[in-house]
């Protein structure tokens, strides 16, 4: 088995020539699906390290976007090992990162690994209106919307959605996830969300409780 602490320090070290290897390994091992998503958790919290670094002023902008980029090639490198876990197409989920806020490293792992569990994914992308979440939502009828934000302001935007949500006729019939650095318990209540989560492994889980 990959050594996961070893992989959460190179993430952590951006330190792309350790995390290929190291994944390209442990995919040749034939794992199962759900050691695949330890590995990402621990990748997940490489990229903790990162963000701590960034705040500490000792990673810039580009190390943060390298740091996504080199995510994403990890989540493609384990996606037919995360895709061994789904056997049957769960539901769909509408994601994206709310009005005000650009990041979106945090809702492309979920969405990845979303993906990979069998779910239909429809990423809006960074920066989603209310009325964006709500279109999308009247189109494809989801189970489940999932809204990302890492800004304080993200929380506000949170919450407008589930207004326009609920002004739409629209609230009762999915279920409401939220993630990303400002969120918590009290932040779900006053959003009025259904769940929340820090880490997309375990905001998959339950979503998944959601669906079956």
């Amino acid at each position: 088995m990959i050594d996961l602490q070893v992989l959460t320090q190179a993430v952590g070290d951006l330190d792309e020539n350790t995390i290929l290897t190291m994944i390209s390994d442990f995919v040749a091992t034939n794992p199962s699906g759900e050691d695949a998503q330890k590995v990402v958790f621990a990748c997940q919290q490489g990229m903790a390290i990162v963000g701590e670094l960034f705040e500490k002023n000792e990673y810039y902008v580009g190390d943060l976007i390298f740091a996504g980029e080199l995510l994403s090639k990890t989540i493609d490198l384990l996606k037919p090992v995360l895709s061994s876990v789904a056997t049957q197409k769960f539901g769909s989920i509408v994601i994206g990162t709310v009005e005000g806020d650009l990041h979106d490293i945090g809702k492309n792992i979920f969405g990845s690994m979303a993906e990979a569990a069998g779910f239909d994914v429809y990423d809006l992308g960074i920066d989603v209106s209310p009325s964006a979440f709500v279109e999308k939502v009247k189109e494809v009828k989801p189970q489940i919307v999932g809204m990302s934000g890492v800004l304080t302001l993200a929380i506000d935007s949170m919450k407008n959605t589930v207004n326009a949500l609920n002004e739409a006729g629209l609230r009762d019939s999915v279920k409401i996830i939220i993630g990303g650095n400002p969120v918590n318990e009290d932040a779900c209540k006053q959003i009025g969300a259904d769940a929340f989560t820090t880490n997309a492994a375990e905001g998959l889980k339950t979503c998944q409780g959601w669906v079956k």
